[in-house]
């Protein structure tokens, strides 16, 4: 128990709970002291204010007719003391601290005279503290010189500001525990509520750990805070993670599938080439299939490999200025053969003759990898486009970006189909007929994205495709 308990106090929901309790007894703690203070002021201003009008009454009175006017007026408490009004102790003293005159409402105790001789100095006035006798109350008493020799006293008795900040310590004291307890409760709730988000993470993590159910996602509520992004983004970062994890799998079967028909020739090759009588021409031919096989397999490896480099950022490009024209002249000219053979016409003009191919556009880009992603697509286009077909290939420049787009009167990609194509190893139903590795698109958009740019296609059905590439242009 102590251990689970000795665990417990190092997690931060326990921290926060601490942390929320010590602040709202803080805050309660800071605002009795503040109400305490501050009621504590208020009604020692409010008796002072009492006590200085008192005293002004009676300096106006001493002022007016002297001192017969002024014992006339002290005479007179006796009656304030019966009718039930504001009551003060009232005492008129030499300079010596000889009484002429002291009042003091009979239900009061009676003050320490002796600390109440000492008056103040000439011309000034001055509020003491003086205790009474026997009991433990203290009296407010200010203090007034009338002349030379003479000074007024008058103050109150402070039992009613005691009793009542008495009865507020009492009540603080008996709530004080009620105030933990709900600090701590609030505590608890708070932090309860905070960490719901973090609670749900660490549970669909550890399903995901144990179970190995990447599918498994993190609940989420209608909270609109950080927590709750949290939480989105790390259902989004599953679902990636459970696409590139299929993707994965159906590349390993794309690649097992692609892959089991060259080893199996490589394969049979050599095994006629064991069952021969030692013909030269035989192993020649065992040797030259082999070759040729292994090649295949070498280049969807390296192909499987430039696609990650590109899509992983460490693809190295050796940058140059490259004309664009030459560059699709040059495709042209690779591909021009097997066009001819399948009766399909390359156009870069196809407007109203007018050349599309622009000889001015130029941009910063590795001649290599560029030439390899506008063949792949222009081999791609031949492929899938029927005998007597056409493929038109423009380029043109649009704010700061420099375009490619080859369209052709091909078969055309089904929409189901067309944000598939990209993937790697993937081929439709209408290429499976042809011979290829599956990954030409995928490096094309690899090469292009190397590049800051990136490729899009929209095709009909049974009428065509077009590619459109958008590589930054120099600046």
């Amino acid at each position: 128990m102590f251990l689970k308990f000795n665990s417990s106090r190092k997690t931060i929901g326990f921290q926060l709970t601490l942390w929320y309790s010590a602040i709202f007894i803080a805050s309660s703690l800071i605002l009795f002291f503040f109400t305490y203070f501050s009621l504590q002021f208020s009604l020692r201003q409010n008796d002072r204010k009492l006590i200085r009008s008192e005293t002004e009454d009676y300096i106006a009175d001493f002022q007016m007719g002297g001192i017969s006017r002024l014992e006339r007026a002290l005479g007179e408490i006796k009656y304030k003391d019966s009718s039930g009004g504001d009551l003060f102790l009232v005492r008129l003293a030499n300079a010596g601290g000889d009484t002429f005159f002291l009042s003091i409402p009979r239900q009061w105790p009676a003050p320490d005279l002796k600390q109440l001789k000492a008056g103040p100095g000439k011309n000034n006035a001055r509020w003491s503290y003086i205790p009474s006798n026997g009991v433990r109350n203290t009296y407010e008493i200010f203090s007034k010189p009338l002349s030379a020799d003479l000074i007024l006293q008058v103050g109150k008795l402070t039992v009613n500001t005691q009793e009542l900040m008495e009865h507020f310590r009492a009540i603080f004291l008996q709530i004080i525990i009620p105030i933990f307890i709900i600090g701590f409760a609030a505590g608890l709730f708070l932090t309860f509520r905070a960490l719901r988000p973090i609670r749900y993470l660490v549970n669909t993590t550890r399903l995901i750990i144990d179970t190995g159910e990447i599918s498994a996602r993190v609940p989420a509520g209608g909270r609109n805070d950080e927590l709750m992004e949290l939480s989105k983004l790390f259902n989004t970062m599953l679902e990636k993670i459970e696409n590139l994890i299929k993707g994965m799998r159906e590349g390993l079967d794309n690649v097992a599938h692609d892959l089991r028909t060259p080893i199996t020739r490589i394969r049979g090759s050599a095994e006629m080439a064991l069952r021969s009588e030692d013909s030269p021409d035989n192993l020649k031919s065992a040797l030259a299939d082999c070759i040729e096989e292994a090649d295949r397999i070498l280049t969807m490896l390296n192909t499987v490999m430039d696609i990650s480099e590109a899509e992983t950022g460490t693809m190295r490009l050796d940058l140059q200025n490259v004309k664009i024209s030459t560059l699709i002249d040059e495709v042209i000219d690779l591909y021009g053969y097997i066009a001819e053979e399948k009766n399909i016409s390359i156009r870069t003009d196809p407007q109203d003759g007018r050349t599309d191919l622009q000889d001015g556009l130029n941009l910063p880009a590795d001649r290599n990898r560029l030439q390899q992603a506008v063949a792949n697509l222009l081999d791609n286009a031949i492929k899938y486009t029927p005998s007597g077909g056409t493929i038109d290939i423009q380029t043109s420049r649009e704010q700061q970006n420099i375009i490619i787009r080859i369209k052709d009167t091909g078969i055309g990609i089904h929409p189901q189909e067309l944000p598939k194509i990209w993937d790697r190893l993937y081929r439709g139903d209408k290429s499976r007929s042809q011979r290829g590795l599956g990954l030409g698109l995928s490096l094309v958009k690899a090469i292009i994205l190397a590049h800051k740019g990136h490729v899009e296609v929209s095709s009909t059905p049974g009428k065509g495709s077009v590619f459109t590439v958008y590589i930054p242009a120099a600046k």
